[in-house]
């Protein structure tokens, strides 16, 4: 990997984890046009630089983790099913991510439900997820849940799971940022030790990519949070419904022409 495409996966990295396109797909894209391989430092680099974007969060709502404890312990209730999940599933979804064919289609899906979402939820009476109870937020986490099938997008299932829950569309991208933190810290740290466990280790030149990473996935992640706020509170969710179902065709596409596509 050298320092453009470290950039290039960051910029993605920074632009699609917040929104709900699977950034697991658009990785696919990215990787098979650049010809990445899968070695033990470009898995690790996928994951941590989502570091950066976490950060992005904390910055951009800081004044919201000063509020109260129950503001963390509803993060964490959240966070406890698809954690649960995630572990016992873990060799059946390093199986899925196997199969950009089950991405491709999770992404088609999850394009047609996004269109009709703004329809089916659009009653919400909560407008600060603050304001959610504890039931809500675990019900929220079982959504999330759905985000194991790579292609569906924790972003997208944690949303649709709030707005189920009558949040307005912003207070739902807000918790869903928001419950991004734990989720994405604990994947970083798990993947860190496994790199490590395997007997692997940095060179100066890996340390200053995840460097560059992080710091690129940070700026891209800020303006991609603020451009999506303003974007879902005046037209919804069906721009990225249909930008869904194209990016998943293409991906099909590739494939049934014959095109080897690789997920990292």
């Amino acid at each position: 990997m050298n320092y453009l495409q470290a950039i290039i996966l960051a910029i993605i990295e920074g632009l699609t984890e917040f929104l709900p396109v699977s950034s697991t797909g658009h990785m696919i894209i990215a990787s098979s046009v650049m010809g990445l391989q899968p070695t033990a430092f470009t898995k690790l680099f996928l994951i941590v630089i989502q570091l950066g974007t976490i950060l992005s969060v904390l910055v951009l709502y800081y004044k919201r983790f000063f509020r109260s404890v129950s503001f963390y312990i509803k993060l964490i209730v959240a966070a406890i099913p698809a954690s649960i999940l995630g572990v016992l599933l873990n060799d059946q979804i390093d199986q899925w991510l196997e199969s950009p064919t089950m991405v491709a289609v999770m992404l088609v899906l999850g394009g047609i439900v996004l269109l009709f979402v703004d329809k089916w939820f659009n009653k919400p009476v909560i407008e600060d997820s603050d304001n959610i109870s504890y039931k809500q937020a675990f019900i929220i986490g079982v959504y999330q849940c759905l985000a194991l099938i790579p292609g569906t997008s924790r972003s997208a299932s944690t949303i649709v799971g709030a707005m189920t829950q009558k949040l307005t569309r912003k207070a739902a991208a807000e918790f869903s940022f928001f419950l991004a933190l734990p989720m994405m810290f604990g994947a970083s740290l798990i993947k860190m030790l496994k790199f490590f466990k395997e007997g692997n280790t940095f060179t100066p030149e890996e340390i200053k990519l995840l460097v560059v990473g992080n710091v690129v996935g940070f700026v891209v992640a800020i303006i991609a949070i603020k451009g999506f706020i303003s974007l879902l509170t005046r037209h919804g969710f069906k721009a990225f419904g249909w930008y869904r179902i194209i990016l998943g065709v293409a991906i099909l596409a590739l494939i049934f022409s014959g095109h080897e596509l690789n997920i990292l």
